[in-house]
Order: structure tokens, then C-alpha cells, then sequence
């Protein structure tokens, strides 16, 4: 018997070619942006794509470092010349949001969001 998951903001996993996605719309986008890298519209199309917004630290009494605060963007690709960073979202969280704003703010990255 298949163990159910309960999602917070009701994504479902979903296969599609042959890769695993974290909603039906993430992957729908994808096969959207493969029909226009086939097309030559875009170019270098890749997921998942990891952009490091603070650097890990150690606070001061802390055993050990805390981690890096990343941002991991669904795509990204070259189109007309420019890198574009875009991320799915069926809901915005304040946390989604907070780390698209550090990333405009600190890095120059603007994250295309698509529904």
C-alpha cells in the first residue's frame, strides 16, 4: 500500500521525462522550456540551479558552522543573451519571497516567477 503524503500547499510529485518534479506546474514549465530550447529561443536550460545568497558562518559559541542560506531557482537559461532565473510557485511564502528579494538585493539576480 502506498504511503500517503500530505503536502502543506497541496503539490503533488509528478514525473515527466523521466525526471522527478515538485509540482505538476514546475513540470509543465519544463516541457515548455524544452519546446523553446528546441526551438532556438533559449539556450542552455538547466534545473535546480543553486544561487548561494549568504555565506555560511560560525556564530560566536555555536559547536559549529550554520549552513549557507541558498536560493534554488527551477530554471535557468540564456535567452536573447541574458541568463534568466525562474522559479515556479503555485503559493508565495514570506520565506520565497525574502530570499527572491536577498537575491535582487545582494546579488542583481531578478527571479522570474510563473504560476
Amino acid at each position: 500500500m502506498a504511503e500517503r503524503v500530505h503536502r502543506k500547499y497541496g503539490n503533488k510529485k509528478t514525473q515527466f521525462a523521466g525526471l522527478t518534479f515538485d509540482s505538476k506546474a514546475e513540470a509543465r514549465r519544463y516541457g515548455e522550456l524544452q519546446v523553446l530550447e528546441r526551438m532556438g529561443l533559449i539556450s542552455n536550460l538547466r534545473r535546480q540551479v543553486p544561487i548561494e545568497l549568504v555565506p555560511g558562518v560560525k556564530l560566536h559559541g555555536a559547536a559549529r558552522a550554520r549552513p549557507a542560506i541558498r536560493l534554488v531557482v527551477d530554471f535557468c537559461y540564456q535567452e536573447q543573451g541574458t541568463t534568466v532565473w525562474e522559479d515556479t510557485k503555485g503559493m508565495e511564502t514570506p520565506l520565497s519571497l525574502a530570499k527572491r528579494h536577498m537575491a535582487k538585493a545582494l546579488h542583481g539576480i531578478d527571479v522570474r516567477v510563473t504560476k
